[in-house]
């Protein structure tokens, strides 16, 4: 191979990967927080009782094993997105179904969270759940940060 066409080689290696981490980028799902305002919310300015607090004890325990469960999922997929770039390069057939995956792969998360989030009102008194409606539709509301 002349170094012509190994500068050239090297050259695509590069963008495709530089390509890829952009992609990988992109896909992850947008947070609109950390959680840390929920979880102070949660924990610090609803006042919850005993039961409430120990509710809220296992629905977290039991999110947070789905989450490790869904963001491993979804790392994986956008690894076989990463491997589907590097082997067509272009928006072939295996790229598009490591994005079709990966979309998948976001979505249970996305509703995973939902879930999650409507377990924790469910415990809340109605005074309570105001105080946190008010807190989850600023929090959707913020623009991505």
């Amino acid at each position: 191979m002349s170094l012509r066409r190994a500068l050239i080689v090297a050259a695509l290696v590069i963008v495709l990967a530089l390509v890829g981490v952009w992609l990988g980028r992109m896909l992850q799902p947008a947070t609109h927080h950390n959680g840390a305002e929920l979880h102070a919310l949660m924990h610090d300015e609803l006042e919850l009782d005993d039961t409430q607090a120990r509710s809220l004890a296992v629905l977290e325990r039991d999110f947070a094993e789905r989450r490790r469960t869904l963001e491993a999922r979804l790392k994986a997929d956008n690894a076989r997105l990463a491997d589907a770039i590097a082997a067509e390069h272009e928006y072939g057939p295996r790229v598009a179904a490591a994005v079709d995956a990966t979309h998948g792969a976001m979505g249970d998360l996305q509703k995973a969270t939902l879930e999650h989030v409507f377990a924790m009102r469910a415990i809340l008194r109605p005074d309570q759940q105001a105080t946190f409606d008010t807190a989850i539709a600023e929090s959707l509301a913020q623009p991505a940060q």
